[in-house]
């Protein structure tokens, strides 16, 4: 599990393919604490950590994964969001983040705002109902407020750090992102099917 706090932007060094996949290098600062076999989640999809050393580690990208993200398109010199998973006995910010891509969706607008920036993003149909004005939605793998709700369509309110700390500050309109909506949304609807029914 994450929380959507975004510790690092790490950057693609090697792509390589593979018969039923994708392996790609990632630098990060803290790549020399991390541990094979460690779930990492990387702009927002969780994998998990092969091989690492001081500057970096490697990872493996399944078909799955490749079909549902944008993973496969990244190239060397991409920046990605990392973070590692939450430990039991750590600090929860963000909200409850799995690191399972709901949908790969784009960049529809970004304005400075002061200090802030607010950034719009499309949203696809089947996931719009667990989307709602002030809810928690992840974005890359951060963790976001829905600012505002429109016809397939939210904007949230980037401040500052976020702009700094995480790719945000490297994408333009028309780029991609990875979705994952409130799984705790998606407990309620299930729970409440059963009641409707």
């Amino acid at each position: 599990m994450f929380t959507g706090i975004v510790e690092a932007t790490g950057e693609v060094r090697e792509r390589r393919e593979a018969d039923d996949g994708l392996r790609l290098r990632i630098d990060v600062p803290f790549a020399a604490d991390l541990s094979r076999g460690e779930s990492i989640a990387v702009s927002g999809a969780c994998l998990t950590v092969e091989a690492h050393d001081e500057a970096g580690f490697e990872l493996f990208c399944s078909a799955e994964t490749l079909a549902r993200t944008y993973l496969g398109d990244l190239r060397p010199g991409d920046p990605v969001n990392v973070e590692r998973a939450l430990r039991a006995n750590g600090r929860f910010d963000g909200h409850v983040v799995q690191g399972h891509v709901d949908a790969t969706a784009e960049v529809t607008g970004i304005e400075r705002i002061g200090e802030d920036w607010e950034f719009a993003f499309s949203l696809p149909a089947d996931l719009a109902r667990y989307v709602v004005p002030k809810g928690s939605i992840t974005v890359d793998g951060i963790s976001l407020t829905v600012a505002d709700l429109r016809a397939a369509a939210f904007a949230t309110a980037i401040i500052p750090e976020t702009y700094e700390v995480t790719n945000l500050s490297a994408k333009a309109p028309g780029d991609p992102v990875h979705l994952e909506v409130d799984v705790i949304a998606k407990y309620v609807e299930s729970l409440v099917e059963g009641y409707l029914d």
